[in-house]
């Protein structure tokens, strides 16, 4: 029969905390569709004013004598209500993302916590930013040339239910599309790529631009070229951005004292407390740690153990001499031949040996006066004297 203790079963610690986040994230998901709900009944009376307004960019160049038409039966309610339902979404994604940040904010470092609520922040501005500017911008001049470019005798009558889907498209488009300084900025925060490449790729860049424009945006070369060109542009911002903070990030450096290769969080591997020395690095002191047999760097020898090594210690530093200073010169790590191995090992053994005799020498003495009041308190007991050592 298998062993109770080797079932896999999870422990009742991690069940309880993984029940304790899976509640968590419950709650404020529900947080969450409560804003949304608030402010959809907030906004649902003015539904027909908003769609109205949203309209506006089309209906101010369709022909005199024309409209916007609904083919469906319930459309003249659904249409507005949808809109209604998604600019509630929009209007509240500041504050689910707050729920989101609240619920991972625990699981960062430091660092990424200061990294992460600007890049949060800047990306729903930007993200508000591609909407305007694609109803300030970019809708009037295509509603304008396709009015203006329909055939003789075609009247121009578009379906709500079309319409809104056709600029909820574009305001998903552009919106991403304004994203682009954030996404440079993280690819260049983490180590992906540098400025300097992102420089040498921007003929690439300019042809993706053009492509995603073509995907994102309906079958016309001016919908395109108005998503592409602020795409270049804000990848430059982007662009210039990751140097400055490239920059900031290499005078912190200078100034903290570390080397440019070293990684600047307090990780593992950074910098801060529990980092790892380099292999073959300057030790303390600046001299090279030498490894002993088993591959560990050797302890430092103290004054009494070195003096009492005698020749088998000099032998191990002459020669190992060469050696740690072609390591400390070349910051590489150097392994010991087979005869400094030898040295080092019986350098080490001695060492050993003298701590064996000096902590014998000790407990020799300590037990001595031990000896002496144990005698002198029989005596006592029987009522002879003591014996005097």
């Amino acid at each position: 029969m298998s062993n109770g203790k080797t079932t896999g079963e999870p422990s009742t610690e991690a069940t309880e905390t993984l029940l304790s986040h899976l509640i968590e994230l419950r709650d404020r998901i529900l947080r969450m569709f409560l804003a949304i709900l608030v402010v959809f009944l907030m906004l649902f009376p003015f539904a027909n004013q908003i769609y109205t307004f949203l309209a506006t960019p089309l209906m101010v160049h369709l022909p005199e004598g024309t409209s916007m038409i609904a083919i469906e039966v319930a459309a003249p309610f659904l249409i507005p209500f949808k809109l209604v339902l998604l600019l509630a979404v929009v209007l509240t994604i500041p504050y689910t993302l707050y729920q989101l940040w609240a619920f991972i904010a625990p699981g960062l470092y430091k660092h990424e916590k200061k990294m992460a609520a600007p890049l949060v922040a800047s990306s729903t501005i930007l993200f508000y930013l591609g909407m305007a500017f694609a109803y300030f911008v970019v809708f009037p001049l295509i509603f304008a040339f396709f009015t203006a470019t329909a055939p003789e005798g075609v009247a121009v009558m578009t379906d709500i239910s079309r319409y809104l889907d056709f600029v909820i498209m574009l305001f998903i488009a552009f919106g991403i599309a304004f994203e682009v300084p954030i996404a440079t900025i993280l690819l260049v925060s983490m180590g992906a790529t540098t400025p300097e490449k992102l420089a040498s790729k921007r003929p690439y860049v300019i042809v993706g631009t053009f492509v995603i424009g073509m995907i994102l945006t309906p079958p016309d070369i001016i919908s395109q070229t108005l998503l592409a060109l602020p795409m270049w542009i804000l990848f430059e911002i982007g662009l210039i951005l990751s140097r400055i903070m490239e920059k900031r990030k290499t005078e912190r450096r200078v100034a903290e004292g570390l080397d440019d290769d070293d990684p600047d969080d307090n990780g593992p591997r950074g910098g801060g407390p529990g980092a790892r020395p380099r292999r073959g690095g300057p030790g303390p002191g600046g001299q090279t740690p030498r490894p002993d047999a088993g591959g560990m760097t050797a302890r430092p020898a103290t004054s009494g153990s070195a003096t009492a090594s005698g020749a088998a210690a000099a032998t191990a530093s002459a020669a190992a001499g060469d050696t740690t200073k072609a390591s400390a010169e070349t910051g590489e790590f150097q392994p010991l031949s087979p005869e400094e191995m030898d040295a080092e090992l019986d350098r080490l053994e001695e060492e050993e040996r003298v701590l064996a005799e000096k902590r014998a020498r000790k407990e020799g003495k300590s037990e001595q006066p031990a000896d002496a009041a144990a005698d002198a308190t029989s005596a006592k007991e029987s009522g002879q004297p003591s014996k005097k050592g």
